[in-house]
């Protein structure tokens, strides 16, 4: 029974670990995000692109935070400074650590998810989620009081630096990617987040009902 213990407790830690990762996944690739703020926000009253060249911009951005074999941001419409290049030369080692942590994570979280359902122990999902679960939330209350000072934190936390803060002279892309647009990406990430986390408790209990 110890053993049993000490695996599951070691799997729920991976299997939080995926879910996490993966609501960054989604997160960090929700293009369609960013087409929506182009309108919402009106993003081409601060560029002269069309939002067909913005948005090949964007794309060419994302594809060189994504694919760990291109060693060089070069955009078709926007300069980049020594110190933007370096910022998102950073970006792009985060987004490489969070592919890894979910390529690594992946299968123990299978494995625990399959231990669970042979023993049929999905009902223990139940409590660790439902602490869990509050978690995106206070964050995200936190988040709304001043997002400024949260935008401003989450840097310090995750830079060491202040490249992080673009001058429109030098680096223009940041015109088109404003704070607003980050705050619609971490608020889709919560949400993400907050749905994974429910889900679990909805399967445990619905195990456990099935168990009764």
């Amino acid at each position: 029974m110890r053993k049993w213990q000490n695996w599951e407790r070691v799997g729920l830690v991976f299997w939080l670990l995926t879910l996490l990762t993966l609501a960054i996944t989604l997160t960090i690739n929700a293009r369609w995000l960013y087409r929506w703020d182009i309108q919402h926000l009106e993003l081409l009253n601060y560029t002269t692109l069309s939002e067909t060249e913005l948005l090949a911009n964007f794309d060419q951005l994302m594809r060189y935070l994504n694919r760990p074999w291109i060693g060089q941001l070069v955009l078709p419409d926007f300069p980049v400074s020594a110190s933007g290049a370096f910022h998102f030369f950073e970006v792009k080692r985060l987004f490489m650590v969070n592919y890894a942590v979910l390529l690594i994570s992946l299968i123990p979280s299978v494995l625990y998810l399959r231990h669970l359902i042979r023993q049929k122990r999905l009902w223990t999902l139940i409590q660790p989620f439902q602490i869990a679960v509050v978690v995106p939330l206070i964050i995200g209350v936190i988040m709304a009081m001043g997002f400024d000072r949260f935008f401003v934190a989450f840097h310090g936390l995750f830079f060491n630096n202040d490249a992080w803060i673009f001058n429109p002279a030098t680096d223009p892309i940041i015109n088109v990617l404003p704070e607003t647009f980050f705050l619609h990406s971490f608020l889709l990430f919560f949400m993400l987040l907050e749905v994974f986390f429910i889900l679990q408790v909805l399967i445990g209990k619905y195990a456990l009902r099935k168990l009764k």
